[in-house]
């Protein structure tokens, strides 16, 4: 059971297992976790993984995503963020398989397909630059919990009303703001990004902020069977949830404890999800035009 994996409590209200994630999964109850967020890897060849193919990524799938469903409780959430697996300029869109093994479970269903756009990242020279990863949003049962207020973001004419008809002078849009869509503009974690740490693929916490608030309520219970550096488990705690993660390296375990142990002190630096984005414009920052654009 989970004392013999060793799960760990971090903190009040976390808690995280170092080893895989399977191991983890198979020790939880039936129905017993509100909200999966995670990003797995994408077998491209960086340092915490061991293969680079595509075939073991759907492997892995093929083995958790049915631990994944049998854990969520009826009406809870699995939210798959992935990006694409890149050989020699040839790419593979990820979540294609995700959602081709989720499909097959009944009571699984997909409610949104996230665009996460980042902004900036590597140029490429023979196609073009990628700038945005995906979250799949899959719900289990018709009936689920969405709540859109707990996510709203200001209107882009906040003061904008009717001009005629029935609903002159009344706003025309709801004063407490507007859906953000299924387009997601939340900067990546970089090297001078407040929560970057060693981790070369750290997603930020604003990215499952959103998340937890819209899908879970406060005491619930989220998970992250590829922990990282507990980016899922500091939004988690940040919202009042309970947290379950699990992680294979013994480094990003151990910096994921003390960014857990942090956030549940109100101490962790983190880049808010209603924080504005950086303009150059506005900021003074000057370029040269390109010779082309002359």
């Amino acid at each position: 059971m989970i004392k013999k994996l060793k799960l760990q409590t971090v903190c009040n209200g976390a808690s995280l297992f170092r080893g895989d994630a399977r191991h983890l999964l198979r020790s939880l109850p039936d129905k017993s976790v509100d909200l999966t967020v995670t990003s797995p890897p994408y077998c491209i060849g960086k340092e915490y993984e061991s293969s680079t193919k595509v075939g073991d990524f759907i492997e892995t799938h093929l083995a958790i995503l049915p631990e994944i469903v049998r854990v969520t409780k009826d009406g809870g959430s699995i939210c798959w963020q992935t990006g694409y697996h890149v050989t020699e300029n040839s790419i593979v869109p990820l979540d294609y398989h995700v959602f081709e093994i989720l499909r097959q479970f009944e009571e699984v269903r997909l409610r949104n397909r996230i665009v996460w756009h980042f902004g900036h990242g590597v140029h490429a020279s023979k196609r073009f630059s990628g700038r945005h990863e995906v979250v799949l949003w899959f719900t289990k049962g018709r009936e689920f919990l969405f709540d859109l207020d707990a996510v709203r973001i200001q209107q882009k004419y906040p003061g904008k009303k009717h001009y005629k008809g029935p609903k002159k002078g009344e706003y025309s849009g709801n004063p407490a703001g507007k859906n953000p869509s299924d387009v997601w503009l939340i900067p990546n974690v970089n090297a001078n990004h407040v929560e970057k740490t060693v981790h070369p693929c750290q997603f930020p916490i604003a990215l499952a902020l959103r998340l937890v608030r819209a899908l879970t309520k406060k005491g619930q219970t989220v998970l992250d069977p590829f922990a990282g550096t507990g980016s899922t488990g500091v939004a988690a705690l940040i919202e009042k949830r309970r947290f379950i993660g699990a992680e294979m390296s013994a480094e990003y375990c151990a910096l994921a404890k003390k960014r857990l142990i942090a956030a549940s002190q109100n101490k962790l630096p983190y880049r808010a999800l209603e924080q504005t984005l950086f303009d150059p414009v506005n900021a003074g920052s000057v370029a040269k035009k390109p010779p082309h654009f002359s």
